[in-house]
C-alpha cells in the first residue's frame, strides 16, 4: 500500500461512507488492473535528488489559460460529487477557490451550476459528455456560458460506460439496489444525517434544471447508458468549439496520435486520462503514456494529467514526465468525504508541503524547472 494523506482520507471515507458511495468512488472497471497500475507505475518513478542550490525563492505558481493558480493542480471533475459530503460540489468549489485553484464541475453533479458559481469568487470549470441528447448539451453549454465558467473539459473516452462489477456488488445497481442503499444508510448514522437528510435535494442538478423534472439516483445509470453516444467522431465536437470561445480540453487521451488529432481540431487542451481506471481496463497507466504523448504534441496545447495521483510527489512526477498541470479526482473525494472543504483544504495543503520538499530536493526552483532531467530512471 502507498502510505499517503489520501490513504488516510481513504479510510476514513470508508468508514464513513455507505459501502454502496465508498465502492463507486474506489472501484474501477473489469479486474481494476488499470486502476492499481496507475498508483504503482507513478509511485516506481525515481526522482533525482540533488542538494545545495540555494532553494529560497522556489514557487510553485503557474499560469493555465490567463488563470493563475498557486500550484499546478484542479480538482477533476467527479459524479455524485454531493452525494459525499452536504452539497458536496459547493464545498469542493469554495476548498479549491480557498486555495487559488480551479473546480472543474461534473456533468452528473448533484448540485447545479446555478447553485455552485454564486458560491465562490473563483470562475469554475465545466466538464461535458458527448451524449445523445444535443438539446441538453447545447442548454448546459449555454447556462455555464451565462454562469462564468471559463474552460470547457470534455470528455471523449465514455461512449459507452465501463464494466464495474464492484457497482453490482456493493448496492449502486444491479437487482434491489434502492433497498439496499437504504439498509446502508441506517447502518452510517453519520452520513445519513449529513448527506442523506440535510444534504437533499439528491438528484442530478444539471439535467433535473434541463429536464424540469429530478433525476434521481436510482434513475443515474439507466440516464447515463441510454444517451452515451457511441457512434462520436472529431466532427461531432465542431459545433461545440464553434459554439464555446473559451479554453476547450479534450478529457480522455492515451495515443500520441489522439494527442495530435487533438492539436489539429484546435483544442486548447488535453487531459492524459484513463478515468481512473473506470473504462477500459487494461490499458496503460497515464505514468507510461504521458512522456510519449507529451514527445508528440509539448507546445502545442496545454497537457493535463489524472489518474493514480495521491501525493504531491506524484504531481511533481507527472510534472517531470511532461505534463504541464495535474487533476485530482478521488484523493480529493476521499477528503471531502471525510471532513468536507476543511477536508479538502487540508489535503491540498499537504500536496503543496509535499511538492515543496520534492523541488527543493530535486533542484527545480519553478514547475518550469522540473522536466525529464529531474527524475533518476529515466
Amino acid at each position: 500500500m502507498i502510505i499517503s494523506a489520501s490513504t488516510d482520507y481513504r479510510a476514513a471515507a470508508k468508514a464513513k461512507l455507505p459501502p454502496f458511495l465508498f465502492h463507486y468512488i474506489d472501484g474501477g472497471s473489469y479486474g481494476e488492473h488499470t486502476l492499481r497500475k496507475n498508483t504503482e507505475d507513478l509511485a516506481d518513478i525515481a526522482l533525482k535528488q540533488r542538494v545545495l542550490n540555494n532553494m529560497e525563492d522556489l514557487s510553485l505558481e503557474t499560469e493555465i489559460f490567463g488563470e493563475q493558480f498557486s500550484m499546478p493542480i484542479a480538482l477533476a471533475p467527479v459524479g455524485l460529487t454531493g452525494m459525499y459530503a452536504r452539497r458536496g460540489e459547493v464545498q469542493a468549489a469554495k476548498a479549491a477557490a480557498n486555495k487559488g485553484l480551479p473546480f472543474t464541475m461534473s456533468t452528473v453533479s448533484v448540485c447545479p451550476i446555478e447553485e455552485v458559481a454564486p458560491a465562490i469568487e473563483r470562475p469554475m470549470w465545466f466538464q461535458l459528455y458527448v451524449l445523445k441528447d444535443r438539446g441538453f448539451m447545447k442548454n448546459v453549454l449555454e447556462r455555464a456560458k451565462a454562469a462564468g465558467v471559463t474552460t470547457l473539459v470534455f470528455t471523449v473516452d465514455m461512449p459507452v460506460p465501463g464494466a464495474r462489477y464492484r457497482d453490482m456488488r456493493s448496492g449502486m445497481s444491479g437487482p434491489n439496489a434502492a433497498a439496499r442503499r437504504v439498509f446502508q444508510a441506517m447502518l452510517h448514522p453519520s452520513w445519513a444525517f449529513d448527506v442523506g437528510l440535510f444534504g437533499k435535494p439528491h438528484d442530478l442538478g444539471n439535467i433535473s434544471t434541463y429536464r424540469g423534472e429530478p433525476t434521481k439516483l436510482e434513475d443515474y445509470i439507466g440516464w447515463l447508458g441510454a444517451n452515451f453516444d457511441p457512434s462520436i467522431c472529431w466532427k461531432d465536437l465542431e459545433w461545440i468549439r464553434d459554439f464555446w470561445d473559451g479554453p476547450m480540453v479534450i478529457k480522455g487521451i492515451l495515443d500520441e496520435q489522439d494527442a495530435k488529432d487533438a492539436v489539429t481540431f484546435g483544442a486548447d487542451g488535453i487531459v492524459v486520462s484513463n478515468h481512473g481506471g473506470r473504462q477500459l481496463d487494461g490499458v496503460l497507466s497515464t505514468a507510461k503514456a504521458l512522456p510519449t504523448i507529451a514527445d508528440a504534441v509539448t507546445g502545442d496545447l496545454k497537457i493535463f494529467v489524472d489518474s493514480g495521483i495521491r501525493t504531491g510527489l506524484d504531481v511533481v512526477r507527472m510534472l517531470a514526465l511532461g505534463a504541464d498541470c495535474t487533476l485530482l479526482g478521488r484523493s480529493f473525494v476521499y477528503a471531502l468525504a471525510a471532513q468536507g472543504q476543511s477536508g479538502v483544504e487540508n489535503l491540498l495543503d499537504l500536496y503543496e508541503k509535499e511538492m515543496r520538499v520534492a523541488m527543493t530536493l530535486t533542484g527545480a526552483k519553478s514547475i518550469k524547472d522540473l522536466d525529464r532531467n529531474s527524475l533518476a530512471n529515466f
